[in-house]
Protein backbone atom coordinates (compact mmCIF):
# COMPACT_ATOMS: atom_id res chain seq x y z
CA UNK A 1 0.00 0.00 0.00
CA UNK A 2 2.80 2.41 0.88
CA UNK A 3 4.65 1.60 -2.32
CA UNK A 4 1.55 2.33 -4.44
CA UNK A 5 0.43 5.47 -2.60
CA UNK A 6 3.81 7.09 -2.02
CA UNK A 7 5.71 5.94 -5.08
CA UNK A 8 6.21 9.51 -6.29
CA UNK A 9 6.74 11.09 -2.84
CA UNK A 10 9.90 11.46 -0.79
CA UNK A 11 10.84 9.08 2.02
CA UNK A 12 10.28 11.76 4.65
CA UNK A 13 6.53 11.86 3.95
CA UNK A 14 6.34 8.05 4.03
CA UNK A 15 8.09 8.08 7.38
CA UNK A 16 5.65 10.64 8.79
CA UNK A 17 2.68 8.51 7.70
CA UNK A 18 4.02 5.40 9.41
CA UNK A 19 4.75 7.31 12.60
CA UNK A 20 1.22 8.83 12.65
CA UNK A 21 -0.22 5.34 12.32
CA UNK A 22 1.86 4.09 15.22
CA UNK A 23 0.92 7.05 17.43
CA UNK A 24 -2.82 6.46 17.04
CA UNK A 25 -4.68 5.09 20.06
CA UNK A 26 -5.40 1.40 19.58
CA UNK A 27 -7.62 -0.94 21.57
CA UNK A 28 -4.73 -3.39 21.87
CA UNK A 29 -1.93 -1.79 23.93
CA UNK A 30 0.70 -4.04 22.35
CA UNK A 31 2.72 -2.46 19.51
CA UNK A 32 1.86 -3.47 15.97
CA UNK A 33 4.68 -5.70 14.74
CA UNK A 34 3.97 -4.98 11.07
CA UNK A 35 4.11 -1.23 11.60
CA UNK A 36 7.31 -1.57 13.62
CA UNK A 37 8.94 -3.63 10.91
CA UNK A 38 7.78 -1.18 8.29
CA UNK A 39 9.12 1.80 10.23
CA UNK A 40 12.44 0.06 10.77
CA UNK A 41 12.83 -0.68 7.06
CA UNK A 42 11.99 2.92 6.19
CA UNK A 43 14.52 4.17 8.73
CA UNK A 44 17.23 1.92 7.33
CA UNK A 45 16.57 3.26 3.84
CA UNK A 46 17.06 6.86 4.99
CA UNK A 47 20.45 8.51 5.12
CA UNK A 48 20.90 9.91 8.65
CA UNK A 49 22.22 13.36 7.86
CA UNK A 50 20.09 15.64 10.04
CA UNK A 51 19.03 16.08 13.64
CA UNK A 52 15.49 14.83 13.01
CA UNK A 53 16.77 11.73 11.19
CA UNK A 54 19.12 10.84 14.05
CA UNK A 55 16.38 11.33 16.65
CA UNK A 56 13.97 9.19 14.62
CA UNK A 57 16.53 6.39 14.35
CA UNK A 58 17.23 6.48 18.09
CA UNK A 59 13.50 6.36 18.84
CA UNK A 60 13.07 3.26 16.66
CA UNK A 61 16.01 1.53 18.35
CA UNK A 62 14.61 2.37 21.80
CA UNK A 63 11.16 1.08 20.88
CA UNK A 64 12.68 -2.14 19.51
CA UNK A 65 14.53 -2.76 22.79
CA UNK A 66 11.52 -1.93 24.96
CA UNK A 67 12.82 1.45 26.13
CA UNK A 68 11.27 4.88 26.23
CA UNK A 69 12.68 7.91 24.44
CA UNK A 70 12.24 11.68 24.37
CA UNK A 71 14.04 14.76 23.11
CA UNK A 72 15.20 17.45 25.51
CA UNK A 73 13.44 20.86 25.33
CA UNK A 74 16.60 22.40 23.90
CA UNK A 75 16.81 19.61 21.27
CA UNK A 76 20.44 19.03 22.16
CA UNK A 77 20.02 15.61 23.78
CA UNK A 78 17.96 12.48 23.19
CA UNK A 79 17.22 10.27 26.19
CA UNK A 80 16.68 6.50 25.98
CA UNK A 81 15.10 5.54 29.29
CA UNK A 82 14.25 2.47 31.37
CA UNK A 83 13.14 2.00 34.96
CA UNK A 84 16.63 1.76 36.45
CA UNK A 85 18.95 3.32 33.86
CA UNK A 86 19.02 5.74 30.94
CA UNK A 87 21.24 6.83 28.04
CA UNK A 88 21.88 10.48 27.26
CA UNK A 89 22.88 11.07 23.63
CA UNK A 90 24.28 14.58 23.18
CA UNK A 91 23.56 15.79 19.64
CA UNK A 92 24.91 18.45 17.32
CA UNK A 93 22.63 20.64 15.12
CA UNK A 94 23.54 18.64 12.02
CA UNK A 95 22.67 15.31 13.65
CA UNK A 96 26.19 14.43 14.73
CA UNK A 97 26.89 12.85 18.11
CA UNK A 98 29.06 14.69 20.64
CA UNK A 99 28.88 12.13 23.44
CA UNK A 100 26.88 9.25 24.90
CA UNK A 101 26.48 8.95 28.68
CA UNK A 102 25.18 5.93 30.58
CA UNK A 103 23.55 6.45 33.98
CA UNK A 104 22.88 3.26 35.93
CA UNK A 105 20.76 3.10 39.05
CA UNK A 106 22.22 5.12 41.88
CA UNK A 107 25.29 6.13 39.86
CA UNK A 108 26.17 9.36 38.02
CA UNK A 109 26.24 9.41 34.20
CA UNK A 110 29.47 8.06 32.70
CA UNK A 111 30.65 8.75 29.14
CA UNK A 112 30.76 5.71 26.86
CA UNK A 113 33.32 6.12 24.11
CA UNK A 114 32.35 2.86 22.40
CA UNK A 115 28.63 3.75 22.14
CA UNK A 116 29.43 7.25 20.89
CA UNK A 117 31.80 5.88 18.25
CA UNK A 118 29.16 3.43 16.98
CA UNK A 119 26.66 6.27 16.48
CA UNK A 120 29.28 8.47 14.78
CA UNK A 121 30.00 5.60 12.38
CA UNK A 122 26.23 5.16 11.95
CA UNK A 123 26.58 1.52 12.92
CA UNK A 124 23.08 1.40 14.37
CA UNK A 125 22.86 -2.40 14.38
CA UNK A 126 25.88 -2.75 16.68
CA UNK A 127 24.58 0.11 18.85
CA UNK A 128 21.25 -1.67 19.21
CA UNK A 129 23.02 -4.89 20.23
CA UNK A 130 25.02 -3.04 22.90
CA UNK A 131 21.81 -1.48 24.15
CA UNK A 132 20.22 -4.92 24.38
CA UNK A 133 23.10 -6.18 26.56
CA UNK A 134 22.63 -3.21 28.87
CA UNK A 135 18.87 -3.63 29.04
CA UNK A 136 19.24 -7.35 29.81
CA UNK A 137 20.75 -6.44 33.19
CA UNK A 138 17.43 -4.84 34.20
CA UNK A 139 14.99 -6.87 32.12
CA UNK A 140 13.46 -8.41 35.22
CA UNK A 141 9.73 -8.67 35.96
CA UNK A 142 8.53 -7.22 39.23
CA UNK A 143 8.46 -3.93 41.03
CA UNK A 144 11.36 -1.51 41.19
CA UNK A 145 12.26 -2.53 44.72
CA UNK A 146 12.84 -6.15 43.62
CA UNK A 147 14.81 -5.02 40.58
CA UNK A 148 17.05 -2.84 42.75
CA UNK A 149 17.77 -5.74 45.10
CA UNK A 150 18.63 -8.04 42.19
CA UNK A 151 20.94 -5.45 40.71
CA UNK A 152 22.57 -4.93 44.13
CA UNK A 153 23.15 -8.69 44.46
CA UNK A 154 24.77 -8.73 41.02
CA UNK A 155 27.07 -5.84 41.96
CA UNK A 156 28.31 -7.61 45.11
CA UNK A 157 28.80 -10.85 43.16
CA UNK A 158 30.97 -9.00 40.62
CA UNK A 159 32.94 -7.39 43.44
CA UNK A 160 33.67 -10.78 45.04
CA UNK A 161 34.68 -12.36 41.73
CA UNK A 162 37.09 -9.50 41.06
CA UNK A 163 38.59 -9.90 44.52
CA UNK A 164 39.05 -13.64 43.99
CA UNK A 165 40.70 -13.12 40.60
CA UNK A 166 43.37 -10.95 42.25
CA UNK A 167 44.30 -13.48 44.95
CA UNK A 168 47.86 -14.84 44.60
CA UNK A 169 48.45 -18.29 43.13
CA UNK A 170 51.12 -20.31 41.33
CA UNK A 171 51.43 -19.78 37.57
CA UNK A 172 51.56 -22.61 35.04
CA UNK A 173 51.85 -20.54 31.82
CA UNK A 174 54.39 -17.90 30.86
CA UNK A 175 51.69 -15.47 29.76
CA UNK A 176 49.89 -14.28 32.90
CA UNK A 177 46.61 -13.52 31.12
CA UNK A 178 46.64 -16.84 29.30
CA UNK A 179 47.31 -18.60 32.59
CA UNK A 180 44.31 -16.88 34.15
CA UNK A 181 42.08 -18.13 31.34
CA UNK A 182 43.19 -21.75 31.63
CA UNK A 183 43.99 -22.04 35.33
CA UNK A 184 42.51 -19.05 37.18
CA UNK A 185 39.95 -19.69 39.91
CA UNK A 186 37.51 -17.40 38.10
CA UNK A 187 39.13 -17.32 34.68
CA UNK A 188 40.19 -14.00 33.23
CA UNK A 189 37.67 -11.51 34.65
CA UNK A 190 36.87 -8.24 32.89
CA UNK A 191 34.79 -5.86 34.98
CA UNK A 192 31.68 -4.38 33.39
CA UNK A 193 32.50 -1.14 31.62
CA UNK A 194 30.23 1.55 30.21
CA UNK A 195 27.16 -0.22 31.47
CA UNK A 196 28.14 -3.61 30.10
CA UNK A 197 28.11 -6.85 32.11
CA UNK A 198 31.14 -8.61 33.60
CA UNK A 199 32.85 -11.07 31.27
CA UNK A 200 34.85 -14.19 32.16
CA UNK A 201 37.22 -15.86 29.71
CA UNK A 202 37.45 -19.44 30.92
CA UNK A 203 38.96 -21.56 28.10
CA UNK A 204 41.00 -21.28 24.92
CA UNK A 205 42.10 -24.06 22.59
CA UNK A 206 45.82 -24.85 22.19
CA UNK A 207 45.80 -23.70 18.56
CA UNK A 208 44.14 -20.37 19.44
CA UNK A 209 46.48 -19.93 22.41
CA UNK A 210 49.42 -19.69 19.99
CA UNK A 211 47.98 -16.51 18.47
CA UNK A 212 46.60 -15.13 21.75
CA UNK A 213 48.06 -11.78 22.85
CA UNK A 214 47.10 -10.43 26.24
CA UNK A 215 47.84 -6.86 25.19
CA UNK A 216 44.87 -6.68 22.81
CA UNK A 217 42.32 -7.48 25.51
CA UNK A 218 40.12 -9.20 22.92
CA UNK A 219 38.22 -12.37 23.76
CA UNK A 220 37.32 -13.44 20.21
CA UNK A 221 39.57 -16.51 20.39
CA UNK A 222 38.41 -17.73 23.80
CA UNK A 223 35.19 -19.02 25.28
CA UNK A 224 33.40 -16.41 27.38
CA UNK A 225 30.78 -16.42 30.13
CA UNK A 226 28.84 -13.18 30.71
CA UNK A 227 27.78 -12.70 34.33
CA UNK A 228 24.22 -11.47 34.76
CA UNK A 229 21.04 -12.10 36.76
CA UNK A 230 17.71 -13.58 35.70
CA UNK A 231 14.31 -14.45 37.07
CA UNK A 232 13.40 -17.79 38.59
CA UNK A 233 10.07 -19.44 39.33
CA UNK A 234 11.33 -20.24 42.85
CA UNK A 235 13.02 -18.00 45.40
CA UNK A 236 16.77 -18.33 46.02
CA UNK A 237 18.95 -16.76 48.68
CA UNK A 238 21.25 -14.21 47.03
CA UNK A 239 23.93 -12.10 48.64
CA UNK A 240 23.29 -8.41 49.35
CA UNK A 241 26.82 -7.82 50.70
CA UNK A 242 30.34 -9.02 50.06
CA UNK A 243 30.94 -12.59 51.30
CA UNK A 244 34.75 -12.43 51.34
CA UNK A 245 36.23 -11.49 54.73
CA UNK A 246 39.01 -8.92 54.98
CA UNK A 247 41.73 -9.96 54.66
CA UNK A 248 40.72 -12.86 52.34
CA UNK A 249 41.46 -16.37 53.58
CA UNK A 250 42.29 -19.46 51.52
CA UNK A 251 41.32 -23.02 52.35
CA UNK A 252 43.54 -26.11 52.08
CA UNK A 253 42.73 -26.49 48.36
CA UNK A 254 43.68 -22.90 47.58
CA UNK A 255 40.08 -21.74 47.24
CA UNK A 256 38.80 -18.69 49.16
CA UNK A 257 36.64 -19.04 52.25
CA UNK A 258 33.30 -17.21 52.38
CA UNK A 259 31.28 -15.66 55.16
CA UNK A 260 28.00 -17.34 55.99
CA UNK A 261 24.83 -15.99 54.46
CA UNK A 262 22.65 -14.29 57.06
CA UNK A 263 19.61 -12.07 57.32
CA UNK A 264 21.74 -8.95 56.91
CA UNK A 265 23.96 -10.19 54.07
CA UNK A 266 21.34 -11.98 51.96
CA UNK A 267 17.68 -12.17 51.00
CA UNK A 268 15.41 -14.64 49.22
CA UNK A 269 14.63 -13.30 45.75
CA UNK A 270 12.83 -14.80 42.74
CA UNK A 271 16.07 -14.80 40.74
CA UNK A 272 19.41 -16.53 40.13
CA UNK A 273 22.78 -15.42 38.89
CA UNK A 274 23.52 -16.55 35.34
CA UNK A 275 26.59 -17.44 33.31
CA UNK A 276 25.63 -16.65 29.73
CA UNK A 277 27.95 -18.83 27.62
CA UNK A 278 29.26 -17.27 24.39
CA UNK A 279 29.21 -19.32 22.26
CA UNK A 280 26.82 -21.93 23.70
CA UNK A 281 28.62 -25.12 24.75
CA UNK A 282 27.49 -28.72 24.07
CA UNK A 283 27.44 -30.33 27.53
CA UNK A 284 27.11 -34.03 28.27
CA UNK A 285 24.33 -35.18 30.57
CA UNK A 286 26.85 -36.16 33.27
CA UNK A 287 28.35 -32.66 33.33
CA UNK A 288 24.89 -31.09 33.51
CA UNK A 289 24.01 -33.34 36.43
CA UNK A 290 27.21 -32.40 38.27
CA UNK A 291 26.51 -28.69 37.75
CA UNK A 292 23.00 -29.24 39.11
CA UNK A 293 24.40 -30.92 42.22
CA UNK A 294 26.78 -27.99 42.79
CA UNK A 295 24.15 -25.26 42.40
CA UNK A 296 21.16 -27.25 43.70
CA UNK A 297 19.21 -25.99 40.70
CA UNK A 298 17.81 -28.87 38.68
CA UNK A 299 18.11 -29.12 34.91
CA UNK A 300 15.33 -31.35 33.62
CA UNK A 301 15.61 -33.34 30.41
CA UNK A 302 12.15 -32.30 29.31
CA UNK A 303 13.40 -28.74 28.88
CA UNK A 304 16.32 -29.74 26.65
CA UNK A 305 16.83 -31.44 23.31
CA UNK A 306 19.13 -34.39 24.02
CA UNK A 307 21.36 -35.72 21.25
CA UNK A 308 24.64 -37.66 21.00
CA UNK A 309 27.53 -35.32 21.76
CA UNK A 310 29.30 -35.83 18.38
CA UNK A 311 26.06 -34.90 16.64
CA UNK A 312 25.87 -31.67 18.65
CA UNK A 313 29.47 -30.83 17.71
CA UNK A 314 28.92 -31.19 13.95
CA UNK A 315 25.52 -29.45 14.01
CA UNK A 316 22.88 -29.79 11.34
CA UNK A 317 25.27 -31.29 8.76
CA UNK A 318 25.13 -34.66 10.51
CA UNK A 319 21.52 -34.92 11.66
CA UNK A 320 20.31 -36.92 8.68
CA UNK A 321 23.39 -39.15 8.52
CA UNK A 322 23.46 -39.86 12.25
CA UNK A 323 20.49 -42.19 11.96
CA UNK A 324 22.66 -44.48 9.85
CA UNK A 325 24.59 -47.38 11.39
CA UNK A 326 27.95 -45.69 10.77
CA UNK A 327 29.02 -42.10 10.10
CA UNK A 328 32.24 -41.46 8.18
CA UNK A 329 34.46 -38.39 8.50
CA UNK A 330 37.53 -37.63 6.41
CA UNK A 331 40.44 -35.49 7.58
CA UNK A 332 43.14 -34.11 5.30
CA UNK A 333 46.41 -33.38 7.08
CA UNK A 334 49.39 -31.36 5.79
CA UNK A 335 51.16 -33.18 2.99
CA UNK A 336 47.83 -34.47 1.60
CA UNK A 337 47.72 -37.29 4.14
CA UNK A 338 44.15 -38.56 4.51
CA UNK A 339 42.62 -40.09 7.63
CA UNK A 340 39.13 -41.54 7.90
CA UNK A 341 37.23 -41.83 11.18
CA UNK A 342 34.08 -43.89 11.45
CA UNK A 343 31.64 -43.55 14.35
CA UNK A 344 28.83 -45.93 15.18
CA UNK A 345 25.63 -43.99 15.69
CA UNK A 346 24.20 -46.53 18.15
CA UNK A 347 27.39 -46.67 20.24
CA UNK A 348 27.49 -42.89 20.79
CA UNK A 349 23.78 -42.74 21.58
CA UNK A 350 24.35 -44.05 25.11
CA UNK A 351 23.34 -42.04 28.15
CA UNK A 352 26.90 -41.14 29.18
CA UNK A 353 27.58 -39.42 25.82
CA UNK A 354 24.23 -37.74 25.21
CA UNK A 355 24.05 -34.01 25.76
CA UNK A 356 22.48 -30.72 24.80
CA UNK A 357 23.52 -27.22 23.77
CA UNK A 358 23.63 -24.97 26.85
CA UNK A 359 23.81 -21.17 26.81
CA UNK A 360 22.73 -20.32 30.39
CA UNK A 361 24.09 -21.79 33.62
CA UNK A 362 22.20 -20.61 36.77
CA UNK A 363 23.89 -20.39 40.18
CA UNK A 364 23.35 -18.60 43.49
CA UNK A 365 26.74 -18.22 45.21
CA UNK A 366 30.21 -16.99 44.15
CA UNK A 367 31.65 -20.28 45.46
CA UNK A 368 29.81 -22.08 42.65
CA UNK A 369 31.83 -20.34 39.96
CA UNK A 370 35.09 -22.27 40.53
CA UNK A 371 33.71 -25.83 40.01
CA UNK A 372 31.36 -24.72 37.22
CA UNK A 373 34.22 -23.18 35.23
CA UNK A 374 36.34 -26.30 35.80
CA UNK A 375 33.56 -28.51 34.44
CA UNK A 376 33.09 -26.18 31.45
CA UNK A 377 36.83 -26.36 30.77
CA UNK A 378 36.77 -30.14 30.98
CA UNK A 379 33.84 -30.33 28.58
CA UNK A 380 35.45 -27.82 26.19
CA UNK A 381 38.62 -29.93 26.07
CA UNK A 382 36.58 -33.07 25.34
CA UNK A 383 34.68 -31.23 22.61
CA UNK A 384 37.94 -30.11 20.97
CA UNK A 385 39.32 -33.66 20.98
CA UNK A 386 36.19 -35.07 19.33
CA UNK A 387 35.80 -32.12 16.94
CA UNK A 388 39.30 -32.76 15.58
CA UNK A 389 37.85 -35.89 13.95
CA UNK A 390 34.38 -34.61 13.07
CA UNK A 391 34.83 -32.44 9.99
CA UNK A 392 34.56 -33.49 6.38
CA UNK A 393 31.41 -35.62 6.66
CA UNK A 394 31.33 -38.26 3.89
CA UNK A 395 28.39 -40.52 3.09
CA UNK A 396 30.68 -42.94 1.27
CA UNK A 397 34.16 -42.82 -0.22
CA UNK A 398 36.29 -45.21 -2.23
CA UNK A 399 39.39 -43.03 -2.59
CA UNK A 400 42.58 -44.31 -0.89
CA UNK A 401 43.46 -43.17 2.62
CA UNK A 402 46.56 -43.41 4.78
CA UNK A 403 44.83 -44.37 8.01
CA UNK A 404 41.39 -45.75 8.78
CA UNK A 405 40.16 -45.51 12.38
CA UNK A 406 37.07 -46.33 14.39
CA UNK A 407 36.08 -44.16 17.37
CA UNK A 408 34.08 -45.79 20.11
CA UNK A 409 33.04 -44.41 23.52
CA UNK A 410 34.30 -46.24 26.60
CA UNK A 411 33.06 -44.08 29.48
CA UNK A 412 31.92 -40.53 30.13
CA UNK A 413 35.51 -39.27 29.89
CA UNK A 414 37.29 -41.80 27.65
CA UNK A 415 37.10 -43.23 24.15
CA UNK A 416 39.10 -45.65 22.02
CA UNK A 417 40.60 -45.37 18.53
CA UNK A 418 41.01 -48.70 16.69
CA UNK A 419 43.26 -48.72 13.63
CA UNK A 420 45.26 -51.02 11.37
CA UNK A 421 48.96 -51.47 12.21
CA UNK A 422 51.22 -50.64 9.22
CA UNK A 423 52.64 -53.69 7.39
CA UNK A 424 50.90 -56.10 9.78
CA UNK A 425 47.66 -58.06 9.62
CA UNK A 426 46.63 -56.90 13.06
CA UNK A 427 44.90 -54.04 14.82
CA UNK A 428 45.98 -51.61 17.49
CA UNK A 429 43.87 -49.62 19.94
CA UNK A 430 44.58 -46.22 21.47
CA UNK A 431 42.71 -45.70 24.73
CA UNK A 432 42.25 -41.95 25.48
CA UNK A 433 41.17 -40.66 28.89
CA UNK A 434 40.63 -36.97 29.58
CA UNK A 435 41.62 -36.54 33.23
CA UNK A 436 40.86 -32.82 33.11
CA UNK A 437 41.22 -29.95 30.65
CA UNK A 438 45.03 -29.93 31.17
CA UNK A 439 45.88 -33.64 31.11
CA UNK A 440 45.16 -36.36 28.56
CA UNK A 441 46.22 -39.92 29.41
CA UNK A 442 46.77 -42.33 26.50
CA UNK A 443 47.51 -46.07 26.43
CA UNK A 444 48.45 -47.85 23.23
CA UNK A 445 47.68 -51.54 22.79
CA UNK A 446 49.65 -52.73 19.77
CA UNK A 447 51.36 -56.03 18.90
CA UNK A 448 55.11 -56.27 19.54
CA UNK A 449 55.14 -52.95 21.38
CA UNK A 450 57.87 -53.22 23.96
CA UNK A 451 58.73 -49.59 24.67
CA UNK A 452 57.18 -48.60 28.02
CA UNK A 453 57.70 -44.89 27.27
CA UNK A 454 55.29 -44.96 24.32
CA UNK A 455 52.24 -44.13 26.45
CA UNK A 456 53.96 -41.13 28.00
CA UNK A 457 55.09 -39.91 24.59
CA UNK A 458 51.60 -40.22 23.09
CA UNK A 459 50.02 -38.51 26.08
CA UNK A 460 52.39 -35.56 25.72
CA UNK A 461 51.62 -35.21 22.01
CA UNK A 462 47.86 -35.42 22.61
CA UNK A 463 47.96 -32.92 25.49
CA UNK A 464 50.01 -30.47 23.47
CA UNK A 465 47.99 -30.44 20.23
CA UNK A 466 44.56 -31.67 21.49
CA UNK A 467 44.08 -33.31 18.10
CA UNK A 468 43.36 -36.98 17.47
CA UNK A 469 44.48 -36.91 13.77
CA UNK A 470 47.84 -35.30 14.58
CA UNK A 471 48.45 -37.79 17.38
CA UNK A 472 47.44 -40.72 15.16
CA UNK A 473 49.83 -39.50 12.48
CA UNK A 474 52.68 -39.56 15.02
CA UNK A 475 51.73 -43.07 16.18
CA UNK A 476 51.33 -44.33 12.64
CA UNK A 477 54.75 -42.99 11.64
CA UNK A 478 56.51 -44.59 14.60
CA UNK A 479 54.81 -47.94 14.11
CA UNK A 480 55.69 -47.83 10.41
CA UNK A 481 59.34 -47.40 11.34
CA UNK A 482 59.07 -50.48 13.60
CA UNK A 483 61.02 -48.54 16.22
CA UNK A 484 60.11 -47.43 19.75
CA UNK A 485 58.81 -43.93 20.31
CA UNK A 486 61.12 -41.38 21.93
CA UNK A 487 59.88 -38.47 23.98
CA UNK A 488 62.43 -36.15 22.36
CA UNK A 489 60.42 -36.31 19.13
CA UNK A 490 57.29 -34.61 20.55
CA UNK A 491 57.72 -31.30 18.77
CA UNK A 492 58.80 -32.97 15.53
CA UNK A 493 55.89 -35.40 15.39
CA UNK A 494 53.31 -32.84 16.45
CA UNK A 495 54.26 -30.41 13.69
CA UNK A 496 56.06 -32.40 10.96
CA UNK A 497 54.47 -33.45 7.70
CA UNK A 498 53.19 -36.94 6.81
CA UNK A 499 55.52 -39.96 6.54
CA UNK A 500 57.29 -40.68 3.29
CA UNK A 501 55.36 -43.90 2.70
CA UNK A 502 51.71 -44.57 3.47
CA UNK A 503 49.41 -47.55 3.66
CA UNK A 504 46.02 -47.80 2.11
CA UNK A 505 42.97 -48.31 4.31
CA UNK A 506 41.53 -51.79 5.00
CA UNK A 507 39.42 -53.40 2.35
CA UNK A 508 35.65 -52.83 2.52
CA UNK A 509 35.10 -56.48 3.30
CA UNK A 510 37.08 -56.47 6.52
CA UNK A 511 35.54 -55.31 9.76
CA UNK A 512 37.55 -54.38 12.82
CA UNK A 513 36.27 -55.42 16.23
CA UNK A 514 37.77 -54.79 19.63
CA UNK A 515 36.72 -55.46 23.19
CA UNK A 516 37.41 -52.89 25.92
CA UNK A 517 39.92 -53.62 28.68
CA UNK A 518 38.56 -56.23 31.06
CA UNK A 519 39.36 -57.20 34.61
CA UNK A 520 40.79 -60.53 33.35
CA UNK A 521 43.98 -58.89 32.10
CA UNK A 522 43.51 -59.51 28.35
CA UNK A 523 42.83 -57.09 25.53
CA UNK A 524 41.65 -59.08 22.51
CA UNK A 525 41.55 -57.65 19.00
CA UNK A 526 40.83 -59.41 15.74
CA UNK A 527 40.13 -58.85 12.06
CA UNK A 528 37.16 -60.83 10.85
CA UNK A 529 38.58 -61.24 7.36
CA UNK A 530 42.00 -62.40 8.61
CA UNK A 531 42.93 -66.10 8.30
CA UNK A 532 42.33 -68.40 11.19
CA UNK A 533 45.05 -68.76 13.75
CA UNK A 534 45.90 -65.07 13.87
CA UNK A 535 47.55 -64.26 17.19
CA UNK A 536 45.62 -62.13 19.64
CA UNK A 537 47.15 -59.23 21.43
CA UNK A 538 47.30 -59.79 25.18
CA UNK A 539 48.87 -56.55 26.37
CA UNK A 540 48.15 -55.41 29.93
CA UNK A 541 44.71 -53.80 30.39
CA UNK A 542 44.28 -50.04 30.46
CA UNK A 543 43.60 -48.27 33.72
CA UNK A 544 41.43 -45.32 32.66
CA UNK A 545 41.68 -42.37 35.01
CA UNK A 546 38.35 -40.97 36.25
CA UNK A 547 37.45 -37.35 35.82
CA UNK A 548 39.12 -35.25 38.49
CA UNK A 549 36.69 -34.31 41.23
CA UNK A 550 36.08 -30.67 42.02
CA UNK A 551 35.91 -29.40 45.58
CA UNK A 552 33.09 -27.01 46.50
CA UNK A 553 33.06 -24.87 49.62
CA UNK A 554 29.64 -24.92 51.22
CA UNK A 555 28.12 -21.57 52.05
Amino acid sequence: MLAAKFAEKPWSETLQLVRRCMDKIRADPRPCERLQACLQRVQEALNVSSLNAMVSRLEVIARTRGLGSHLSPTETACYLTADLFYLEVLLQPDGGVRDVKVAQHGEPPVSSASLAELLRMKNFEAFSTKLEDLASLYNIPGDNDTKIKMYTALQFLEKDLLTISHLPRLLSERDVQLDMILNGRTGRVTAGQEGGPMRIQYYISPSDALSFTSQTGEDALSQVAVVTVGTSCTAHTLQLASLIPLPPQLGPLGLPLFSALGEVTSEALPATFLLKLQPPVPLSSSVIQRISRITEIAVTKSDQQWEPLPQLLVGSDCKESWTAEEVLFEQTLPGNQVHRYVLSGSAWAGESWEGCLVDLVPFTHPGHVFPILELLRHQSAANILLSSCLSGLRRFSESPCHLFCELRPESGSSFSVTFHVPDRSSLAVLFVTLADCRRVHCRLFAPELIDSSADEYISRVMTRCMSVPITMRAIHKNLAKAAPCHTADVAEDAEAGPPASSNSCPSPGSKATATPPSSQGFYVMSVTSAPEGNDANTEAPADPCPVASVAVFSH
